[in-house]
C-alpha cells in the first residue's frame, strides 16, 4: 500500500520519539490509566486524530464504557480498549471489545497495552465472531522500515478516508488458507493439474475425481478443507465464478451489436478507389 510521504514521515518520527516513553513506561509497570494517556497521545501524535473532535474517552455503551473510541463524521469507527503496559492481551479481554463493538454495530477494534497493538474485525454472525487482522509490536518496528510502517498506517487518520483497512483485510481473505484450498479444488485448477501431468507424461490418464480425491486425502490438511471457514470459502468461490460466467456471457452477447453499429459507420459511397486504383473517369 502506498502511505503519502507526509504521512509516512510523520509516522517514522513520532514512533522514534514514543518508543522510548513506551520502554520506560513499561520498565516502571505504569497502571491501565497511565496506559490509557499515553495510548490517547499515541492516536493523536502518530495517528493523526484529533485529540479533542475525534478522540472519546470513557464511550458509553449500554451502561458500560470503552476505553477510547475514534468517531469520524458523527459515526465510531473504532473501538480501543487499553488494558496495562505490563499486562499480556488476553482472550477475555478480546471477548470484551468485541462485544463492546457488536452492541455498537462497529466493524474495527483494537486492543492494545500501548506496545502490542492488535486489531480485529468483528464478524457479525450468529454467534459473534471475530478476526485477528494484523498484531503490531511498536517497540519492534524500525522507523526507516517502510513495510513496517505501513501496519502503523493501517488505522492512521488518513486511511479511513481510502478503505485502506477494508481492503487489506479483503487481501487477506483471498489469500488464506482456506481460500486457496477451495480455489485449489475447482474443476479449472483441476483441468490444469490434468493437462500438466499430460504434458509431463502422455501416457497419463487422470480424471478429475482421482486428482480430487489425493488432494483432500494426502495433500490438503483437513482443517483448511472442513468446518465454517472453509465452507464459507467454498460458497465465496463458487459465486465469483458465478459473477465471472454472468459477465462472459453479458459480454459475449453484447459483441455482435458492437460489430454491427462499427459496419453501420462505414462510408456508404461505393467503389471509393483504393490507394492503388490510378484508373480516372
Amino acid at each position: 500500500m502506498a502511505i503519502p510521504p507526509k504521512v509516512s514521515d510523520r509516522l517514522a518520527v513520532v514512533l522514534k520519539r514514543f518508543q522510548p516513553i513506551l520502554s520506560s513506561a513499561r520498565a516502571r509497570d505504569v497502571n491501565e490509566s497511565d496506559t490509557v494517556t499515553i495510548v490517547t497521545d499515541l492516536l493523536a501524535e502518530l495517528y493523526g486524530y484529533d485529540k479533542y473532535t475525534e478522540i472519546t474517552k470513557e464511550y458509553a455503551i449500554r451502561g458500560t464504557y470503552c476505553d477510547l473510541a475514534i468517531e469520524l463524521d458523527g459515526r465510531p469507527q473504532l473501538l480501543i480498549e487499553v488494558k496495562a503496559i505490563g499486562l499480556d492481551l488476553k482472550e477475555p479481554h478480546v471477548k470484551q471489545v468485541v462485544d463492546y463493538a457488536a452492541n455498537k454495530g462497529v466493524e474495527w477494534v483494537v486492543l492494545t497495552n500501548g506496545i502490542l497493538w492488535r486489531i480485529y474485525r468483528v464478524i457479525f454472525a450468529k454467534p459473534i465472531d471475530n478476526e485477528v487482522i494484523t498484531e503490531i509490536n511498536l517497540l519492534d518496528i524500525n522507523p526507516k522500515n517502510a513495510a513496517q510502517l505501513e501496519q502503523l498506517y493501517l488505522i492512521a487518520r488518513e486511511a479511513w478516508a481510502k478503505s485502506t483497512l477494508s481492503m487489506y483485510y479483503t487481501q487477506l481473505q483471498a489469500t488464506n488458507k482456506f481460500t486457496l484450498a477451495a480455489v485449489l479444488l475447482t474443476e479449472p485448477v483441476m483441468d490444469v493439474m490434468r493437462r500438466e501431468l499430460r504434458r509431463y507424461n502422455p501416457d497419463v490418464r487422470v480424471q478429475p475425481e482421482e486428482i480430487r480425491e489425493v488432494l483432500l486425502k494426502d495433500v490438503l490438511k483437513r482443517e483448511v478443507v472442513e468446518g465454517e471457514k472453509a465452507e464459507e470459502a467454498v460458497k465465496k468461490i463458487e459465486k465469483m465464478g458465478r459473477s465471472a460466467l454472468r459477465q462472459a456471457s453479458a459480454k459475449a452477447k453484447a459483441e455482435p451489436s458492437l460489430e454491427v453499429a462499427s459496419d453501420s459507420t462505414a462510408s456508404p459511397v461505393a467503389n471509393e478507389p483504393t490507394d492503388g486504383d490510378t484508373s480516372q473517369s
